[in-house]
C-alpha cells in the first residue's frame, strides 16, 4: 500500500509540485527572502518525502539552467540520467542563447549571488545529518556530473557553478570535521592520561565512538569531494568556455585557501599553474586572485616554493599582459612573494617590474611602484627611542630620496620623473613630501665621510622635488595617466590645502639662496622658477614673508638680465603672472618689479634697434646678439603680459620690413619678430574682445593685421626654411582667428575684422605645404651639423611638419580656405600613411561633416589628379598592373571605406562622386579617332577597382551598379582578382559545417566553377560576347564597394530595364551601343537563371544542415557548442613551462563504508586530459 501511494505521488508530482518549483526559483532569482528559512522549508519536506523535495531540487537546478522542461517522477523514476539529459535538451526551447547566469537586467543582477548562496545554506543546514544518508548527495551530484558533461552551455555552466559551489560548502563540512576529529582526540588523550582511579571510562568510549563517527563523516564527505573533482573539475577547467574555467580556478583557490592541508600541495596548485597559460584574459586573471589568498598567508609560504619555482618566469612575463587587470594583479602577486622571501626574484625579474612605473596606464604603474617601494624604500634606519627626531640631511629619508634619485637615472628615462612620483605618490607620499630633507640635499654641505650629490643628480632631485610640489598642489595624475575627473573626498581637501601651506612656507624661505646657487644652470633653474606657480600667496603677507619676496623678485630679475634660452626667459614669465595676483595684496609689489624690468628691456630694444638699422651691411654680430637677446626677453614676456603700454608693432615691422628689403636680416631675429608681432595682434584683438571698442581701434588693429598678413606671405618665399616655417605657422593661425568664426558667441562687433585669404595666398600656403610636409625622410634637410642619421632628430622633425600639415588642415575644416584644396591632401593618404594618415583622415570626416557634395568632389578631384599625373609620366598604354594604377585604385578602395556603412546617407554624395568620375572618363575623346575607347576610360576601373581591357571597363562598371540593387545579383569576378570565391546572402547567416559537408569545408558543389575574364592578349578571335557570357556563369556575390553603386537596395526602387547606366553614352558611338543592347540582354537572361540556381543552392544547403546537426531544428542558432577545447595549441599553451607530468588525483579513499563504484570512476586519466574528443567523456547516471 505504501509503495502504491509513493508511486502515486510520484506521478502526481507534475502537476501538484508545480507552484512549489516555481516559488524555490522565484525566491532564489528575486533573493529578497532568508535563504535559510527557505532551505529550512526544503528540509522539511525531504523528510516528510525525500523523492518528492529532491525531484523539487532537481527541477531547480533544471529551471536555473533556463530551460522550461521538468523532470516528472515518472521521468525520474525510470529513465536514466543521460535519457534525462536528452529529454531536457530537446525541450530547451529558446530563442536566444541567454540563461539565467547570462542575462542582462535588474531582475537578474543578483541571481549568481543567490543561486550560490542557497547552494552553501543547503550543505550548511543538511551537514549534521542529510547529506550522509547516501541518496541526496548522492542524486544531487550525479545530476551535476551528467549536466557538466552537456554539449548545451547553459546546462554545463550553470551545473558546474553549482558543483564547484557545492564543492566549496564540503570543504568547509571537511574542515569542521577536521577541527572537531582534533578536539576529540585532544580530549581522548587528556583523559587517558589520567590516573587509573580519576579516569572515566564510559568518557573514554564515548570519546572513542564520536572519533570513528567523525572519522566515517570524513572519509564520507572526502568520497563526495572526490566524486565532484574527477566528475566535474577535471574536465571542465579546459572547457571551452573561459567563464566555466573560470569558476574552477576561482573555486580551486578557495579550496586551497581554506583547507590547505588536504588541497595546498603540487597536486592540485598545478591546475592553477596550467591555467596562467589560458588564451582569455579573465581565466588568467582568476589564476592570479586565487594565488594572492595563498601568497598573503605567510604560513604557507612553504608549501609554495615548488610551485614559485615552476611557474615565477610566467608570473613575471604576465605583468606585462595585454590585459591590464592581468598585469596590475600579476604585479600585486610578485609584491605579495616579494614579502614572502627576497631570494626569490631575482634582479632580471625585479628590472622588468620596475619600469612599468613609467606605464600610462595608471593602475599598472601604481602596483608597480608598490613594487618598488617594497623593494628598495622599506629598509629604513631605525631610530632611537627618546632621541630627537632627526630632520634634513640627516633624516631617515636622505637615504631613501637619494635611492630615488639614483632610481630615476638609471632608468634613463628622465622626461618622465611626474610619472615616477605619480607611481609611488600613494604607496611613499610621506617619503616624497619630505620637502625639508630635499631642501637640505641641495643646500647643506655634506656630512663628514658623506658623498655629495653630482650635478647630474641635484639636476634630477630639483626635477622630482617639482613633480612632488606639482601632484600635492594639484592632486591628480600627470597629462597621459588621468582617469577622468574624479571628486575630491572632504578629507583629501583638507590634505591639499596643509600640503600648499607648508610647501609655501619652507620654499618661500628656500627658493631665492636655490635661485642664487644654480643661476647659471638653465636646466635647473628652469624647473626651481616653476615652484612659485603652486604656491599659496597669502602666506608672504600672513607669515610676514615679505623679505623673501623682495629676495625672489630681485633673484628672478638677474636671471633675465642672465639668460636668453626661451625656456628659461618663458618661465621667468610664467613666474611673475603667477605672483601679479590681484587678490593677493603682494600684487603691487610684484606689479612694480615686472613694470620696471619691462621698461628697461622695451628701452634697451629700440636704442639698439634703432643702431642696428642704421648700420645696415655695416651691423657686427655683438650687435646682432644684442638685438636677439633683448627681443628673445620681450617676446618670452609678451607671451604672458599685455605690453600694449608699449609700441613694439611699429619696432617689429619696421624691423621685418627691412629683412625684407635687404634680405640679410638673420634667421632668429627675424623669427622673434615674427613671434612677437604675432602676440602684440593677439593682445589687441583680447582687448578689443572683452569690452566696448571704439572704432579707430578696430580700424588700426584691421590695418596691423593686414599689413602682418602680407609681410608673412613675402616671408613664405625666404631662402631660411625656419623663417618660412614660422610665416606659415602664424598665417595659419592668423587667418583662423580672424575668420568668418569670430564674429559668432556675441561679438557680432567684430565682422570689420574678418579676413577671407586672397586665392593666391591660398595657393602659396598649399604650394608650402607640398613643398615641405611631404618629401622623404632623407630630403628633409633641416637637421644640421651631421645629425640627419639621428632618430631623435628625425622624429623631432617629424612632428614639426605634422604641425604644420594639421595648422594647414584647419583651415579646410573651417573654410578658411576652398575644400577643393584639400585634393592635393587627400590624394596623399596611401604614399604617407604612416606619417599622416590619421590627419587627413581626421580632415577628410570632417569635410564630409560639412558637406557631403563637395567632400565627394573633393576625393574624386584628388583620384582624377593621380590619374593624370600617372598618364604625364607612363603616357596613354600604361599596364594596368602596374604598381601606380594599382595605388591609385587603393587610394579609391580606402576612400570608399570612410563613406560607412549607411549609404541612405551618403546617397547623394556618391552619385555626385561617380557623376564626375564619369565625365571625366569621357571628357577627353580618344587618340585613335572615332570608334575608340575615350582617353581617360581607364579611370572607371579606379572607380570599381577591378582591371578590365578596352571597353570592358564600362560594362563591368555599369553592371556593378545595376547588381547593387538586389542582394542576390552575382557581380563580375575578374581572372585578374586574387580574392576567393565566397557565397555570401545578407538575408540568411553562413551555414556552419556539419559532419556530412566538414570535409569539404563548405566546398561548392563540383558542377559550380568559377571561369575569369580573358586576359590582355589572350585568344583574339574571342569576342566581347562571349567573354562577356563565359563572365557571367561565376555564381558568386562579390560584396560591392561603396564608391561603386548609386542604388539604394530596396526592392522596391529597381530600375527600369531600360536604364542604361548613370552617364548616358554618346549616340556617335552606335557599334558600342549596340553591343551593349546586346549584352544588356543576355544579362537579363543568364541574371534570372542565376538567382534560381543559386536559391536552390542555399536550400540544400540548409537542409544538409538541419539533418547533420539533429539536436535542435527548430532553431535558428542552436545554443550548442564543442565541450573542450578543439585546437591542440590550447593544451600547448597550457603545459607551457611544465617540466612535471600530469598526476593522478585522489584524496584519502574510505576506510570503515562501503564504496560508491557509481559515484567513484576514475576521469582524471593523463591520457584523457590531453583528448580532445567529447566521445571520450563518460556520463554519469542517476542513482
Amino acid at each position: 500500500m505504501n509503495f502504491l501511494s509513493n508511486v502515486c505521488r510520484l506521478n502526481g508530482h507534475h502537476q501538484e509540485n508545480g507552484m512549489e518549483n516555481m516559488m524555490l526559483f522565484e525566491v532564489v532569482k528575486l533573493g529578497r527572502s532568508a535563504m535559510q528559512s527557505v532551505v529550512d522549508d526544503w528540509i522539511e519536506s525531504y523528510k516528510h518525502d525525500r523523492d518528492v523535495a529532491l525531484l523539487d531540487l532537481i527541477n531547480f537546478f533544471i529551471q536555473c539552467s533556463g530551460c522550461k522542461g521538468v523532470v516528472s517522477g515518472e521521468m525520474f523514476r525510470n529513465m536514466q540520467n543521460s535519457e534525462i539529459i536528452r529529454r531536457m535538451t530537446e525541450e530547451f526551447d529558446e530563442d536566444s542563447g541567454d540563461y539565467p547566469l547570462t542575462i542582462a537586467g535588474p531582475q537578474w543582477k543578483k541571481f549568481k549571488s543567490s543561486f550560490c548562496e542557497f547552494i552553501s545554506v543547503l550543505v550548511r543546514q543538511c551537514q549534521y545529518s542529510i547529506i550522509y544518508d547516501e541518496y541526496m548527495m548522492d542524486t544531487v551530484i550525479s545530476l551535476l556530473t551528467g549536466l557538466s558533461d552537456s554539449q548545451v552551455r547553459a546546462f554545463r555552466h550553470t551545473s558546474t557553478l553549482a558543483a564547484m559551489k557545492l564543492m566549496t560548502a564540503l570543504v568547509n563540512v571537511a574542515l569542521n570535521l577536521s577541527i572537531n576529529m582534533d578536539n576529540t582526540q585532544r580530549q581522548y588523550e587528556a583523559e587517558r592520561n589520567k590516573a587509573v582511579p580519576k579516569r572515566a571510562n564510559d568518557r573514554l568510549e564515548l570519546l572513542l565512538q564520536k572519533r570513528k563517527e567523525l572519522q566515517e563523516n570524513q572519509d564520507e564527505i572526502e568520497n563526495m569531494m572526490n566524486a565532484i573533482f574527477k566528475g566535474v573539475f577535471v574536465h571542465r577547467y579546459r572547457d571551452s568556455i573561459a567563464e566555466i574555467r573560470a569558476i574552477c580556478i576561482e573555486e580551486i583557490g578557495v579550496w586551497m585557501k581554506l583547507y590547505s592541508d588536504a588541497f595546498l600541495n603540487d597536486s592540485y596548485l598545478k591546475y592553477v599553474g596550467w591555467t596562467m597559460h589560458d588564451k582569455q584574459g579573465e581565466v588568467r586573471l582568476k589564476c592570479l586572485t586565487a594565488l594572492q589568498g595563498l601568497y598573503y598567508n605567510r604560513e604557507l609560504n612553504a608549501r609554495l616554493e615548488l610551485f614559485t619555482s615552476r611557474f615565477k618566469d610566467r608570473i613575471v612575463s604576465m605583468t606585462l599582459d595585454k590585459e591590464y587587470d592581468v598585469a596590475v594583479q600579476a604585479i600585486k602577486l610578485l609584491t605579495l612573494v616579494l614579502n614572502s622571501t627576497d631570494e626569490v626574484l631575482t634582479p632580471e625579474d625585479c628590472e622588468s617590474v620596475y619600469h612599468l612605473v613609467y606605464s600610462a596606464h595608471r593602475p599598472v604603474a601604481i602596483a608597480a611602484g608598490e613594487f618598488l617601494f617594497k623593494k628598495l624604500f622599506s629598509q629604513r634606519e631605525p631610530e632611537e627611542e627618546g632621541a630627537p627626531k632627526r630632520r634634513g640631511r640627516q633624516s631617515p629619508n636622505a637615504n631613501l630620496i637619494k635611492t630615488t634619485v639614483f632610481f630615476f637615472l638609471e632608468s634613463e628615462l628622465h622626461e618622465h620623473a611626474a610619472y615616477l612620483v605619480d607611481s609611488l605618490w600613494e604607496c611613499g607620499a610621506e617619503l616624497l613630501k619630505d620637502w625639508e630633507c630635499m631642501i637640505s640635499l641641495l643646500l647643506d654641505e655634506p656630512l663628514p665621510g658623506e658623498e655629495a650629490l653630482t650635478d647630474r643628480q641635484e639636476t634630477a632631485l630639483i626635477e622630482i622635488m617639482l613633480c612632488t610640489v606639482r601632484q600635492a598642489a594639484e592632486c591628480h595624475p600627470p597629462v597621459g595617466r588621468g582617469t577622468g575627473k574624479r571628486v575630491m573626498t572632504a578629507k583629501e581637501k583638507k590634505t591639499q590645502l596643509d600640503d600648499r601651506t607648508r610647501m609655501t612656507e619652507l620654499f618661500a624661505v628656500a627658493l631665492p639662496p636655490l635661485l642664487a646657487k644654480y643661476a647659471v644652470d638653465a636646466e635647473k633653474v628652469t624647473n626651481l622658477l616653476q615652484l612659485p606657480q603652486f604656491f599659496d600667496l597669502e602666506i608672504y603677507t600672513t607669515g610676514r614673508l615679505e623679505k623673501h619676496l623682495e629676495s625672489l623678485l630681485r633673484q628672478i630679475r638677474e636671471i633675465v638680465e642672465k639668460h636668453t634660452d626661451t625656456e628659461v626667459l618663458e618661465a621667468c614669465s610664467k613666474t611673475y603672472h603667477a605672483l601679479c595676483n590681484e587678490e593677493f595684496t603682494i600684487f603691487n609689489r610684484v606689479d612694480i618689479a615686472r613694470s620696471q624690468l619691462l621698461d628697461e628691456l622695451v628701452d634697451k630694444f629700440n636704442r639698439l634697434l634703432e643702431d642696428f638699422l642704421q648700420e645696415g651691411e655695416d651691423a657686427d654680430e655683438d650687435d646682432a646678439y644684442q638685438v636677439l637677446s633683448t627681443l628673445k626677453r620681450i617676446t618670452a614676456f609678451h607671451n604672458a603680459h599685455d605690453l600694449s603700454g608699449w609700441d613694439l608693432f611699429t619696432s617689429n615691422f619696421k624691423l621685418l620690413n627691412t629683412g625684407i628689403e635687404n634680405g640679410d636680416m638673420p634667421e632668429q631675429i627675424v623669427i622673434h619678430s615674427l613671434q612677437c608681432t604675432h602676440y602684440v595682434i593677439l593682445w589687441h584683438l583680447a582687448k578689443l574682445s572683452e569690452g566696448s571698442s571704439r572704432k579707430d581701434d578696430l580700424v588700426t588693429l584691421r590695418k596691423q593685421m593686414r599689413a602682418f598678413c602680407m609681410m608673412c606671405q613675402r616671408y613664405l618665399t625666404n631662402v631660411n626654411t625656419a623663417v618660412k616655417e614660422q610665416a606659415f605657422t602664424i598665417l595659419c593661425d592668423l587667418l583662423l582667428i580672424f575668420s568668418h568664426q569670430m564674429v559668432s558667441g556675441g561679438r557680432e562687433h567684430l565682422e570689420p575684422l574678418v579676413y577671407s585669404p586672397e586665392d593666391s595666398l591660398q595657393s602659396e600656403l598649399l604650394s608650402f605645404i607640398l613643398n615641405h610636409v611631404f618629401i622623404d625622410q632623407d630630403d628633409d634637410t633641416n637637421s644640421t651639423d651631421g645629425q640627419q642619421d639621428d632618430e631623435a632628430v628625425k622624429i623631432e622633425a617629424l612632428h614639426k611638419r605634422r604641425n604644420l600639415l594639421a595648422a594647414y588642415c584647419k583651415l579646410i575644416i573651417y573654410c578658411v580656405v576652398e575644400m577643393k584644396t584639400g585634393a592635393d591632401i587627400f590624394k596623399q593618404y596611401m604614399r604617407y600613411y604612416n606619417d599622416y594618415g590619421d590627419i587627413i583622415k581626421e580632415t577628410m570626416s570632417k569635410t564630409r561633416q560639412i558637406d557631403k557634395i563637395q567632400c565627394a568632389k573633393t576625393l574624386i578631384l584628388s583620384l582624377q589628379q593621380l590619374f593624370n599625373e600617372m598618364l604625364s609620366e607612363l603616357g596613354h598604354g600604361f599596364d594596368r598592373s602596374s604598381s601606380a594604377f594599382c595605388g591609385i585604385k587603393e587610394l579609391a578602395r580606402r576612400f570608399s571605406l570612410t563613406f560607412g556603412l549607411d549609404q541612405v546617407k551618403t546617397r547623394d554624395a556618391i552619385a555626385m562622386l561617380h557623376k564626375d568620375g564619369i565625365e571625366f572618363a569621357f571628357k577627353d575623346p580618344s587618340p585613335q579617332g572615332e570608334g575608340g575607347p575615350p582617353l581617360n576610360l581607364a579611370f572607371l576601373d579606379i572607380l570599381i577597382f577591378l582591371p578590365k581591357d578596352c571597353w570592358l571597363p564600362l560594362i563591368s562598371y555599369r553592371n556593378s551598379l545595376q547588381a547593387g540593387g538586389d542582394d542576390d545579383t552575382m557581380s563580375v569576378m575578374s581572372g585578374y582578382s586574387s580574392r576567393g570565391s565566397s557565397i555570401r546572402s545578407k538575408k540568411t547567416k553562413p551555414p556552419a559545417a556539419t559532419a556530412g559537408t566538414s570535409a569539404a569545408k563548405r566546398k561548392l558543389p563540383e558542377g559550380i566553377t568559377h571561369s575569369g575574364l580573358n586576359t590582355p592578349g589572350s585568344a583574339s578571335s574571342t569576342d566581347g560576347s562571349e567573354v562577356w557570357q563565359q563572365t557571367m556563369q561565376t555564381p558568386v556575390m562579390m560584396p560591392s564597394p561603396h564608391l561603386t553603386s548609386t542604388a539604394i537596395r530596396d526592392p522596391k526602387r529597381g530600375r527600369d530595364d531600360s536604364y542604361m547606366g548613370v552617364y548616358p553614352i554618346p549616340h556617335d558611338h552606335s557599334q558600342v551601343t549596340w553591343m551593349l543592347a546586346q549584352r544588356q540582354q543576355e544579362e537579363a537572361r543568364q541574371q534570372q537563371e542565376r538567382a534560381m540556381n543559386y536559391a536552390k543552392l542555399r536550400t540544400n544547403l540548409q537542409h544538409a544542415i538541419r539533418r547533420g546537426t539533429g539536436l535542435m531544428e527548430e532553431d535558428e542558432e542552436p545554443i550548442v557548442e564543442d565541450v573542450m577545447m578543439s585546437s591542440e595549441g590550447r593544451m600547448d599553451d597550457l603545459n607551457e613551462g611544465m617540466d612535471f607530468d600530469t598526476m593522478d588525483i585522489d584524496l584519502p579513499p574510505s576506510k570503515n563504508r562501503r564504496e560508491r563504484s557509481e559515484l567513484k570512476p576514475d576521469y582524471f586519466d593523463p591520457a584523457s586530459i590531453m583528448d580532445e574528443s567529447v566521445s571520450s567523456i563518460s556520463t554519469l547516471r542517476f542513482v
